[in-house]
């Protein structure tokens, strides 16, 4: 499946929606954060989108990006994508994905397929717990790493 483009404003327009259902504040910072965030396929950790919010806003500090990532994730509009011991990393695009992770450099690619979509909840487990979400992750080398790994 092929990732929805929104326009800008569009993104932003949502972004502002949504801080208003959670009662947060629309601040400059966190417009720019949000931007940054969206901004990109890379799955940023929140020391790259400090170094860009900084030179906009040079009294920014790096707890307020991380916190505010944080909070975002809290109301759905970005998600945590988790690496083994690595820094969090986060990704603005909130249509439903899994996710490849490159063992070597790190780098994060979407992955996108109705196989994906529907986990079924093991019985047991669903017994016991309420899943809120079953994600995917898949892991291995890159075009780039599993080139110089042959």
């Amino acid at each position: 499946m092929p990732k929805k483009r929104f326009r800008s404003e569009e993104k932003v327009r949502l972004f502002e929606s949504c801080c208003r259902e959670h009662d947060l504040k629309i601040t400059p910072q966190r417009v720019a954060i949000f931007k940054e965030l969206v901004s990109t396929y890379e799955h940023p950790s929140a020391v790259a989108i400090y170094e860009k919010v900084k030179r906009l806003y040079r009294n920014i500090s790096l707890d307020t990006v991380n916190r505010t990532l944080l909070t975002f994730h809290k109301i759905g509009i970005a998600r945590i994508v988790e690496g083994s011991g690595e820094p969090k990393r986060f990704d603005g695009n909130p249509e439903p994905h899994h996710h490849f992770r490159c063992v070597t450099c790190g780098k994060i690619l979407d992955v996108f397929s109705d196989q994906y979509r529907e986990i079924e909840v093991p019985a047991d487990l669903s017994e016991q717990c309420v899943v809120l979400t079953a994600v995917v992750r898949f892991e291995g080398y890159c075009d780039r790493c599993k080139v110089s790994s042959e």
